[in-house]
């Protein structure tokens, strides 16, 4: 199943711990090693190890780079500068995501890029096709590795490699171990505090090596796609294909607050702006099953005998120990947090409630 797809660079050291392997976003991911509930779990109580080199990388440099991706993308650089990080999405005209990032402010004439891994060959076609003359637009996919460290315990793993932990939010800082150049950014898609490690890729087993040694020293575990989904689904975080795309704009999937709506120019600003003047007609809502049943993505969510909405995504929730989806509901159906539909489980209504995300508290901060 795995035999076409691309491969990252710690192919070698998830099969030695024994990870089992599926395909995402055309490239072959260590689903989970001693099980998703376990791996979960242990990201929430101590410490788990994510290697998410998969994710694209971009570079935008020149005079003048900072200003320009600030003209592109939705969110306003200008609220952020060098050794802080942000997350943004890259919108075509209409206001549709074609994708959302990460983006590493290096200087005025300098950002590096974090996209997800499909969508990078779009996002850098569509900046370079725009880029004014002196600037560059590079895809950088397999110049860099990224190792997500995340869990209560993540600073303890990361301070035990001298690499440093004590950045705000969202901030950054290039550092080094064992020679190997690494920058370190507060972010994370688990609702935990949380770092992820750039090194370069094809030295990035040093780090990964060292990273795996100290959580395991902290009772932590490696952690693969399945966790990092179950996780991520809790705290209501949009993965692209299903909370975002060229067809769910920002304000449907409550990104509103990653547009800076006072700037004077984005891509898909004035499609956002009259969107947000009508108000969307659509919104994403969190359910949370009442009965047993497992929950998954493109399930109707009923109100009664009418369709109201539908799934977007669906789980089993660790922390929880309850289905839990993310879906887009009609607005106009007036359903209010606190009320009971039914999502339909293959045929059968299964009574769910719906909430606010996230569904667990974020420790994030």
């Amino acid at each position: 199943m795995t035999d076409n797809l691309l491969q990252g660079p710690l192919e070698d050291r998830h099969r030695a711990l024994g990870a089992s392997f599926a395909a995402f976003s055309g490239w072959s991911m260590p689903v989970s090693y001693a099980g998703t509930v376990s791996e979960h779990n242990a990201t929430r109580n101590a410490v788990g190890l994510f290697d998410v080199s998969h994710l694209g990388k971009a570079l935008v440099r020149g005079p003048g780079a900072a200003e320009y991706v600030n003209a592109t993308l939705t969110n306003d650089l200008r609220r952020v500068g060098p050794g802080k990080a942000q997350y943004t999405l890259c919108c075509n005209a209409s206001g549709g995501v074609i994708d959302d990032l990460i983006a590493y402010y290096v200087s005025d004439d300098e950002i590096f890029l974090v996209p997800n891994a499909a969508n990078t060959p779009a996002v850098v076609a569509a900046l370079a096709e725009a880029a004014p003359a002196g600037l560059t637009v590079t895809d950088e996919h397999r110049s860099f590795a990224v190792l997500a460290v995340q869990g209560p315990k993540s600073a303890d793993v990361v301070g035990a490699l001298g690499l440093p932990t004590d950045m705000d939010y969202m901030g950054y800082a290039d550092a080094e171990f064992s020679g190997v150049p690494v920058r370190v950014c507060r972010t994370g898609y688990t609702g935990e505090h949380g770092y992820e490690l750039l090194p370069p890729w094809d030295e990035a087993g040093v780090v990964f090596d060292a990273l795996a040694e100290a959580v395991s020293a902290a009772g932590g575990e490696p952690a693969g796609l399945g966790a990092r989904d179950t996780l991520r689904t809790e705290m209501g975080y949009p993965l692209h294909g299903h909370e975002l795309s060229l067809d769910i704009s920002p304000l449907q999937a409550r990104c509103g607050w990653a547009i800076g709506w006072k700037k004077d120019a984005f891509w898909g600003r004035d499609a956002l702006l009259a969107e947000k003047a009508a108000g969307p007609r659509r919104v994403l809502r969190g359910i949370k099953a009442l009965g047993r049943g497992v929950l998954r993505a493109d399930m109707n969510v009923l109100d009664g005998a009418r369709v109201v909405g539908v799934t977007t995504s669906g789980t089993f929730s660790p922390t929880l120990k309850l289905g839990i989806a993310l879906a887009l509901v009609d607005t106009d159906a007036g359903i209010l947090d606190g009320q009971t539909v039914a999502v339909d489980v293959r045929g059968k209504a299964l009574e769910c409630e719906v909430v606010a995300p996230p569904f667990v508290d974020a420790r994030t901060r």
